[in-house]
């Protein structure tokens, strides 16, 4: 237990080392309002650079990443089950897949699936 502690105590002290470090190595640049806009080969901007984002293209993204590493959570039960308790790996494997398929069935009723413009 004390070791525990020992390490706590290496790791939050290294973490506030290294980013006090970063402070104080690294210098400050104040910006000119002319740097701070968007380069158009030499031209004034007529628009602001930053446009209007949908915010569909990241709950997609969201969506496809959460699905995403539940696959790669799936992928080692096929050795896990070959190698110990079959019946209770296949009860863990189609519980996690009766997530993954209510959780796929709650995102398309709630429309998040669905593409509109």
């Amino acid at each position: 237990m004390l070791m525990l502690l020992y390490e706590l105590i290496f790791i939050v002290g290294f973490g506030v080392v290294m980013m006090s470090l970063g402070m104080i190595l690294t210098h400050k640049i104040n910006f000119s309002e002319e740097f701070k806009t968007s380069f158009e080969c030499g031209f004034t901007p007529k628009n602001s650079a930053r446009i209007g984002f949908n915010i569909h293209f990241y709950l997609i993204t969201v969506i496809f990443l959460i699905f995403d590493v539940e696959i790669v959570l799936l992928l080692p039960f096929g050795v896990f089950m070959s190698s110990s308790m079959v019946l209770s790996w296949s009860i863990l494997f189609f519980l996690f897949l009766l997530m993954l398929v209510l959780g796929l069935i709650y995102e398309w009723m709630e429309g998040a699936l669905d593409w509109k413009l």
